[in-house]
Order: C-alpha cells, then structure tokens, then sequence
C-alpha cells in the first residue's frame, strides 16, 4: 500500500494552482446525461472520484473522451440504460447524482445506494422527497435507489435539511420537467451555482442558485455546451492553512477569493497576514499561532470540509479553542491520530475542545477520510521529523497531485510504496 512520507520542518513558500472543484465536477459530470449533445467540460480534477464517475458513464452506454488530464468531451445520446451495476461506484457518495440525471433524461434510474461514510451518516431522503414531489416513484430494492415516472412535473419542494447534494439531484431532475418546480430551504454553496451555470449553458432555465430559494422552469430539451468548473475552494483552503501551520507564505491562485472568505477570516483571527488579488490570495504565517473559536455551517459559513485542517492548525495555537462540528457526526475520528503526534484535544460528542502544545511528534499515522488525511499530512509538514501517512488513497480521491504540489512549496514529502523506498528518503533528506 502506498504512504505519504515526509520531513517537516521547512515553511512553505512559493505558488501554488488550484485545480478545478471535485464537488462540482461530481454533479456536472452526471449532467451530461440529459443531452444528446456533445457537452465538452475543462478544468476537471485528475482525481479518483472523478475517474471512477466518468468509467460509470461508459458502463451507461455514453462516449466518454479524455481529451487531456483536465478535460473530457461527453456524448450521451446513446444512453438508454436506466441501471448502473458497479460495485466501485457504491463506495462513492457522488453516485447518487446519476439518478437525478437519469430520471430527467429517461424517466428512470436504477442506481446503487451510497454506503456508510466514515463521516457519520448522509442520507439520501431530502432528495427521495425531490423526486417524489416531481411525481416519480422511489423505492430501495436490493440495495438499489429505484425510480420512475410516467411524466415529471414540477412542484414546489422544501428541504427539511439544507443539502447540497438533494439540491443538485432535484435541480437535474427538474430542468427536463413540465412546468415549475421551487427549491425552498436550498443550499448555496459555489458549486451549486456552478451546477445551475451549468444547466443553464445548455439551455435549462434555473435562477435563484446561490440564494435559499431556487427556481427551475422546466424545458423540452437541453444542448450541448462546453463549460470549465470553478476552482476547487477546499483545495484551496487546505494550501491556505498550509502556509499557516508551517509559517510559510504562499501564494493561492486560480480562485475566486470570496469563496474563501469564511477560512481567510479564520486565518486573520489566528495571527496570520492575508492578501487578496483579483483570483488569488496571499497567506503569509505566524510564529504566535492565536487560538479561535469554529463552528462548521452551510455556505457561506465555515465548511465542514476545512473543520480537520483549521483543528490541527489550532492544536499548535498558544490557548484554547473550540471547534464545533454542526454538519456530520463522527468527524473527529482524525483526531487519535493527533493525539499520537502530541495534541492535546478533547472531544466530546460534537464539540472538540483544543488545547495547544508547542509542536507535533513525527509519527506513523492513518488517514480515515479525504479532508482529515489531507490535514494528517499538514500536520507532518509541522514536525521536525519524518512522519508517514498510511491510507493515502482517500487523499487521493480529493485532491491532485498533493504532494507535487507541496514539493513544489518547498516541502520534502513523497509516496512510497515500500520499506525500501522510505529508507531511500530518509536517507535523501537526512
């Protein structure tokens, strides 16, 4: 199994880019379903999540062309199989998109259910009471979401919980339907604006995206388009706190800044200087991290997806902080972890209260999801010695190219794929 290995110690300077959001790509890749067209996307991540949903579009009957590592040209209009039959594919949360873009296309979808996450639990019920109120039929049969409809109309629909994934599926599903449908109680994150941009570009009537409230005038047919995905904010932000937490001074690029709003205000609050350009920002650290109270909400509020990056940083913070985890139960699983390295953090249901210690420990550690391994490896980056990471595939799922990345800043961390090869870099960096 390949590791993460690295010697921390050294800050972070230099340039990074950011690529293109792994969240919005998810959903736009499954929305090409719903043209026959050619709909060409640029800016995709070359990350798991996103080849194992474009390998399940071909399982659908579409062409699928990878015309260079961050973009794919998509052609659909041969999908008429309502039933996706991947084992893989039940591992990722995202698959659950396929049945909003089938049912808009073809009235129908037989798509595996999402299993369990490490994160605590997601159900998929906000967006089983979207397709019913447009009128399809939802059951669970075989550890399968099945649905269909004899016609799709458009009703009005209010989320009990705000979700960004039944906002995407029920945006899908309603773009092709008859009349008007109404999101109340909608998410507003970046990429479902992104997703509304999207459907739009090839002839959907969406508006509201961004605001509680999203409005959907359903149309007889959708185009093709070519379309770029927005940069990826968590990317983003996991580099900021990477400056951060090393004392380093990057450079963030190919953003939107006010995306990052809630993190740079955070990054402030903790002493270090952050500078904001057109489509970059400039995050420079502090020897005196200040401790800071989180609490994790709904865009445009601190995304629970930065809650392990902006902890670990606070653990090397000089006092107490407090970080509650409003979002997803069992977030804090990363946390043993830090405690290995030396932090002291307590946790208590949803709420972790930390202490700071001067410095982390290196140590052998495990990654247990995407965000909190990619936090792990921050952490490592902090020590003065060699610290691996163990279960690097979850890094992987989210985030491209991570340690070329980071190489590129100045740090010293590679993948290894065996004993042989840590010593070779242990013996590298001395």
């Amino acid at each position: 199994m390949s590791q993460f290995i690295m010697k921390g110690g050294q800050p972070l300077i230099g340039e990074v880019n950011i690529s293109g959001a792994k969240n919005a790509a998810l959903g736009i890749i499954a929305g090409a379903i719903l043209t026959d067209d050619d709909v060409n996307i640029e800016n995709i991540p070359d990350v798991r999540d996103i080849n194992i949903m474009l390998e399940a579009l071909k399982e659908l009957g579409a062409h699928v062309e990878r015309v260079d590592r961050n973009s794919v040209k998509i052609n659909a209009g041969s999908i008429r199989n309502a039933a996706i039959d991947d084992d893989y594919l039940r591992m990722m949360r995202a698959s659950y998109y396929f049945i909003g873009a089938l049912l808009g296309r073809i009235h129908e979808a037989q798509v595996p259910l999402p299993g369990g996450c490490v994160i605590g639990s997601r159900p998929i019920d906000q967006h089983i009471k979207g397709f019913r109120a447009l009128g399809a039929k939802v059951n669970i049969e075989n550890g399968n979401v099945v649905t269909k409809a004899d016609r799709l109309i458009g009703d009005e629909i209010y989320l009990d919980k705000v979700s960004v994934g039944a906002t995407i599926n029920i945006m899908m599903a309603a773009a092709l339907a008859e009349g008007r449908a109404v999101i109340g109680n909608a998410a507003k994150e970046p990429h479902i604006v992104d997703m509304a941009n999207f459907l739009n570009s090839m002839g959907a009537n969406i508006r509201g995206a961004g605001t509680d409230v999203i409005r959907i005038t359903g149309v007889s047919k959708l185009h093709g388009t070519d379309y770029s995905i927005i940069p990826d904010q968590i990317e983003a932000g996991t580099f900021m706190v990477a400056a951060a937490i090393t004392n380093g001074d990057v450079t963030v690029r190919n953003i939107i800044p006010k995306h990052m709003e809630s993190v740079s205000a955070k990054l402030e609050e903790v002493g270090c200087m952050i500078m904001e350009y057109d489509d970059s920002i400039r995050v420079i650290g502090t020897d005196s991290i200040r401790p800071a109270n989180i609490m994790t909400l709904p865009y445009p509020g601190f995304p629970t997806d930065m809650q392990p990056q902006i902890t670990t940083l606070l653990a090397l913070s000089q006092g107490t902080s407090m970080v509650v985890e409003s979002i997803f139960d069992s977030r804090f699983k990363y946390v043993e972890e830090l405690l290995r390295m030396g932090a002291d953090i307590r946790v208590e249901g949803n709420v972790a209260v930390v202490n700071g210690v001067k410095n982390f420990s290196p140590a052998q550690i495990t990654a247990p999801d995407l965000r909190a391994g990619a936090a792990l490896v921050l952490a490592g980056l902090a020590t003065d010695g060699i610290t691996v990471v163990d279960e690097i595939e979850f890094i992987q799922r989210g985030y491209e190219h991570f340690e070329q990345k980071l190489t590129e800043l100045g740090a010293a961390i590679e993948i290894v794929d065996s004993e042989r090869d840590a010593k070779k870099f242990t013996m590298k960096v001395g």
